[in-house]
């Protein structure tokens, strides 16, 4: 090493002893965390040392630094409210894929519980819930009187109630409103 390299080298310690301190209590008082802000004081001073021969300061060592290391944690701060934001989105888009699946298990129970119902109940079922169709539209399609599709629409939803919850239920109606069928 030449004696400049030595004298940078010296000088440099000497700004970071004399700065460090200060330098991490104002880092400190923007991020509210002591090892981020002593990170951004160490990373501030290996830049300074990358960039000696370039940096031109027009203020005091110690002004150019408190900018600098103010700008640095701001920066850090603003990276980590990002992160936060998108840690909150990744696990907001997590509950809802786990929603979805919950609410798949519901379809998937619901139509097995539809496929245990009689042929023709089902049909009827799923011609009034499931087409909209009206009950004087069932009646006359499957040649059967009105009542007779309210007494097989009936009988559905008991058999249904008696095999899935309330809340399938509610997804089967949800889904039906839909038109997800």
């Amino acid at each position: 090493m030449n004696a400049k390299s030595d004298i940078n080298a010296v000088e440099i310690e000497r700004l970071f002893k004399e700065n460090y301190d200060v330098l991490c209590l104002v880092s400190f008082r923007i991020l509210k965390d002591r090892d981020t802000a002593r990170d951004i004081v160490q990373d501030f001073f290996v830049f300074y040392w990358q960039k000696k021969n370039t940096i031109s300061i027009n203020v005091s060592f110690q002004a150019y630094a408190v900018r600098a290391v103010k700008n640095l944690s701001l920066l850090s701060l603003q990276k980590q409210r990002k992160e936060h934001l998108l840690l909150r989105d990744l696990n907001t888009e997590e509950e809802d894929l786990r929603d979805l699946r919950d609410k798949t298990g519901s379809y998937t129970k619901i139509l097995e519980v539809l496929n245990h119902l009689p042929r023709s109940r089902r049909e009827i079922f799923i011609s009034s819930v499931i087409h909209g169709l009206s009950y004087s539209e069932i009646a006359e399609s499957y040649n059967i009187s009105v009542n007779t599709v309210k007494t097989q629409i009936k009988r559905a939803y008991v058999f249904l109630r008696s095999k899935v919850s309330k809340e399938d239920l509610l997804y089967l109606s949800l889904w039906l409103s839909l038109g997800a069928f």
